[in-house]
């Protein structure tokens, strides 16, 4: 926050600024699982009871940008100063081989993949990511930094709630913005997922060919070249392989078993 007093604000208008083409929020409610997931964490965290002080400025469009990157949402809300103030919402990105290990993960799983390449968001990625001790969302207020220029000591204060709604807006039209938080951007992920599944380019089309009728299959059979059968003599057995077939009879005959005694018998028989 500013270092400026709080008091210093009353030399300004109390009403926003209003902002031409400013990003606003169409509703108030989520509508998908993971943005309807988004501000229960918030509301876990003790941040979603103050969301409502930006509700009126997400929907005026007071937001005049917003951009989501690996880690970081960065914002200009303006307010009711001529500079609009800018919003700072951190979270920990993931690294290289904590991606590495979801990425496998979700490719080694064909519904996930499948999911993922068609555009959506399976509602257990967030138990398959816990299983890889990640997190989708943020587990406590360290996961969760917050910073806004304006002079109001509150966090967070009504600029950064009207973000946080257009952030849960913004994750309804679009999950990989989920994703982006922690690092991955659709068309890389997407790339990833193609690669650890060894798609490669789109097989031809198949044709489907009308099944020989069973008649003319019978009548070319005697027909063909019979097959060269000397591929198919079996190998040689070795002596007395057919003595290792017989069980082992229950009585010795000189402190000898039986086998030993016959061994050499069958391994001077003559070849047939």
């Amino acid at each position: 926050m500013s270092d400026q007093p709080f008091w210093a604000a009353e030399d300004y208008p109390k009403r926003a600024i209003q902002v031409e083409d400013g990003i606003a929020v169409a509703g108030a409610k989520a509508r998908t699982w993971w943005s309807k997931r988004f501000l229960a964490v918030l509301e876990a965290l003790g941040v979603g009871g103050r969301l409502t002080r930006g509700r009126t400025y997400a929907r005026s469009g007071q937001i005049v940008s917003c951009e989501v990157d690996a880690g970081s949402v960065v914002a200009l809300v303006q307010g009711t100063r001529p500079t609009p103030y800018k919003v700072r919402i951190g979270v920990p990105a993931w690294g290289k081989e904590e991606w590495g290990r979801a990425e496998q993960a979700l490719a080694e799983d064909a519904w996930y993949a499948a999911t993922l390449l068609a555009g959506g968001m399976p509602p257990e990625i967030e138990e398959l990511f816990a299983g890889l001790s990640l997190a989708l969302f943020p587990r406590t207020q360290r996961d969760l930094t917050m910073d806004c220029t304006c002079p109001d000591m509150t966090v967070p204060c009504k600029h950064l709630a009207a973000v946080f709604y257009l952030l849960a807006e913004r994750f309804d039209a679009d999950p990989f913005e989920v994703l982006a938080l922690r690092g991955r951007d659709r068309e890389t992920l997407l790339a990833n997922l193609r690669r650890r599944r060894g798609s490669g380019p789109a097989p031809d089309p198949v044709v489907e060919r009308q099944a020989t009728p069973l008649g003319e299959l019978l009548e070319r059979f005697y027909e063909s070249e019979p097959p060269d059968l000397a591929r198919f003599t079996p190998a040689e057995p070795a002596p007395g392989a057919l003595l290792d077939q017989v069980p082992e009879l229950p009585v010795l005959i000189r402190r000898r078993k039986a086998r030993d005694l016959l061994r050499p018998a069958y391994e001077t028989f003559p070849d047939p």
